[in-house]
């Protein structure tokens, strides 16, 4: 069977079932954290940039934080609407990007967190576009309110591809993902990407592609580009095990950071 060359933040449903797993993990943290580092750490209004299928615009809405996202794929949007609908929880989500994102009408800033995960925020390919997405989630929230940012780190040395698999499923759905990464140019400051999805729905096998471009950053880049915007406070640095009693230096001894940064 021929596999299928397609964007796979355009079928949600099998993209949430890869990333479902770690969402009570990840809700877990972000709520410790605001509590540890947010000054004071009272209020509950929450902006997610890049929300994808929503899992966390839902858990975090369940859990009493009024929340406000946006993604810039509308299938993902239709179905982060539809599952919040179905489980009767609100929350304000729209069309966006990342590096030029406005808060639409109604929805007001002084947001008290905001949090952007496992490498969205590599997307933005160029520096201006990646500042810019920190000077505006910086501008809505209140002072004292907390941003956390979640990324791989790139060693520019590597030599070898590298390769991740997981098995998801639900009810009736398997789906098989592979991420294949190719070593990053030093130069261009990007990374080759290929994520391979066997889908296996009600008896029915398939299997399609995508293919992207990530930028990147070693620990020393990171900081460059958080010094262009001051008005983000670097606070602590965590991994991608959502320990709050782990922090870890922010350096590139590990590929997974995750920052806490506090509006000044």
């Amino acid at each position: 069977m021929p596999t299928e060359q397609r964007d796979w933040y355009d079928t949600p449903l099998y993209y949430d079932i890869v990333f479902d797993d770690g969402t009570l993990k990840e809700a877990d943290f972000l709520e410790e954290a605001y509590a540890k580092y947010a000054t004071p750490a009272k209020g509950h209004r929450l902006l997610e940039p890049a929300c994808g299928s929503g899992r966390l615009a839902l858990e975090l809405a369940s859990r009493g934080w009024e929340v406000s996202g946006f993604d810039g794929n509308a299938h993902m949007i239709a179905f982060a609407q539809q599952r919040l609908e179905k489980a009767g929880v609100k929350a304000r989500l729209w069309e966006d990007w990342m590096q030029s994102f406005t808060l639409p009408k109604g929805v007001k800033g002084g947001f008290d967190m905001a949090h952007c995960l496992v490498s969205t925020f590599k997307y933005l390919l160029k520096e201006k576009d990646a500042a810019e997405c920190l000077r505006r989630v910086a501008a809505t929230l209140r002072p004292g309110g907390v941003f956390f940012l979640g990324l791989h780190l790139t060693d520019y040395d590597r030599e070898e591809d590298e390769h991740e698999r997981w098995v998801a499923r639900r009810g009736s759905i398997e789906v098989v993902c592979n991420t294949h990464t190719w070593p990053a140019d030093r130069k261009t400051r990007l990374e080759q990407l290929r994520t391979r999805l066997k889908i296996t729905d009600s008896g029915r096998t398939h299997t399609q592609e995508t293919r992207w471009q990530f930028r990147t950053y070693s620990a020393a880049q990171m900081k460059a580009l958080l010094r262009k915007v001051p008005e983000l406070e670097y606070l602590e640095c965590y991994d991608f095990t959502y320990d709050l009693t782990e922090p870890r230096k922010f350096d590139d001894s590990y590929a997974d950071v995750l920052l806490v940064l506090r509006k000044r």
